[in-house]
């Protein structure tokens, strides 16, 4: 198998449909959870929504540089969305999560191999190879938050 192939796959597998890292994906935490969950604030913790969200951000400014255009997203602006007020605008945003997840992974599979190895963008930033890499384990580290904050969330309830 290509090695790319195993690169999108092992992408799907934190967004969209793993359960062997984590035993758990964001597909599966985010789409049974309600809008008023996803934006419930726990002290200084940044919501369920919002980590969706900045997850979602990143994965859009890398699909952009995969489709040759430019890398226009900012850490200081990783944070800031506009808020999800209503089940139908979440909703929403789970759809785009899901397709844009699914298009990233999709334009992994089409990459030739030998393009991994390849600068990104600028020599800082490493290869293809990395910044696919570190955009998995960044979506893992915020998997983590998700379900805990969950949890919180639901332990509150009680």
């Amino acid at each position: 198998m290509k090695s790319t192939v195993v690169i999108a796959n092992r992408f799907r597998e934190v967004i969209l449909n793993g359960t062997w890292i984590a035993n758990t994906n964001f597909k599966h935490q985010l789409s049974d959870t309600h809008w008023e969950m996803a934006t419930i604030k726990i002290n200084n913790l940044n919501t369920i929504a919002i980590l969706a969200q900045h997850i979602h951000y990143y994965i859009n400014g890398i699909n952009n540089v995969f489709k040759g255009g430019t890398l226009d997203i900012k850490d200081q602006f990783s944070f800031d969305f506009p808020p999800i007020d209503s089940q139908d605008k979440w909703d929403h945003f789970l759809t785009q999560l899901w397709t844009d997840a699914e298009t990233f992974a999709t334009l992994i599979e089409q990459m030739p191999e030998e393009k991994l190895l390849e600068g990104f963008v600028e020599e800082k930033y490493g290869t293809y190879q990395r910044n696919i890499d570190a955009m998995i384990e960044h979506a893992y580290y915020h998997l983590g938050q998700i379900v805990l904050i969950k949890k919180m969330i639901l332990e509150n309830k009680k």
